[in-house]
Formats: C-alpha cells, sequence, structure tokens
C-alpha cells in the first residue's frame, strides 16, 4: 500500500475514569453458583437454515416491494405450499 500514514497523536487517560480491579472484572461475567449464565437472545430449538437459490428477478422483487418482513412472508408462503411427505410404503 502507498496511502500515507496519518501521524497518530498519544492520548493520555481521563483522569476521571474508575480504576479497573479485579472486582469489577469479576462483576462483568454473571454467575448463579459456578455456572456462567449466557447473556443475549436464547438459541432457537429450530434454527433456519441458510439456502441459495436462483429466483426471477420479478419475482424478489414483487416480494420486496411488499414491505419489510418479506422474507418471513415468503418463508410462511413457502410452507404452506410444501408438498406432503408421502408415507414409504
Amino acid at each position: 500500500m502507498n496511502a500515507k500514514q496519518k501521524s497518530s497523536h498519544h492520548i493520555s487517560p481521563d483522569p476521571d475514569l474508575p480504576e479497573i480491579t479485579d472486582d469489577w472484572i469479576a462483576g462483568a461475567d454473571l454467575y448463579h453458583g459456578s455456572k456462567l449464565v449466557r447473556r443475549g437472545r436464547p438459541k432457537s430449538e429450530n434454527p433456519r437454515q441458510l439456502l441459495s437459490l436462483r429466483l426471477p428477478p420479478q419475482v424478489i422483487a414483487r416480494w420486496k416491494a411488499s414491505g419489510p418482513g418479506w422474507q418471513t412472508r415468503m418463508a410462511e408462503a413457502l410452507e404452506k405450499t410444501a408438498p406432503k411427505i408421502r408415507a414409504a410404503g
């Protein structure tokens, strides 16, 4: 790369920032007993799978034109019209 590097300026730490202590770090994780509690959105029991599918541009444009949530509505329409699984016989 031939781009010029910007000169970095030393930034002094803010004197009003609290000191990071072991107690502060220990409080960053939430434990119930000895078990670490994971934060955030819970994992889905039935997660969606990524699929690459080629569709005509007109079909995609019509779904997108239907507004926000078009991918969910498309998945619901596909689920309703999915072929029935035949019993082995």
